[in-house]
């Protein structure tokens, strides 16, 4: 299974460069660290926005749960870095009650 309406999903400045790749972040947790090493930068937001964006359309839904605010699907897959690495990352988008389209809440290494 797809995420749902995966060519709209939304994946936000604030989600990738205040979070994702700010290592100043209280629940940041080394994910700024993981992504910065694969050459992904904070004023080229961008390119790692971009790369999820490819990852939510490609890659299939490994789980789907139930929350307080919309349904979570998780999304497990390849990204390529600025580096020329591919690595596997693990993501995690809602689709909000009401609404139709996944937007990005996290992303970090899968292990």
């Amino acid at each position: 299974m797809k995420l749902p309406n995966a060519n709209k999903a939304a994946v936000d400045h604030e989600k990738i460069a205040d979070y994702l790749l700010n290592p100043a972040h209280p629940d940041n947790g080394g994910k700024a660290d993981f992504f910065t090493q694969l050459g992904f930068r904070r004023e080229h937001w961008e390119g790692l926005a971009s790369a999820l964006k490819i990852l939510a359309q490609t890659a299939e839904v490994t789980r789907v749960s139930e929350s307080p605010h919309g349904k979570k699907h998780v999304v497990i897959g390849q990204i390529e870095s600025p580096s020329g690495k591919t690595v596997l990352v693990q993501t995690i988008w809602i689709v909000d009650k009401g609404l139709n389209v996944a937007r990005l809440v996290t992303a970090y290494p899968h292990k």
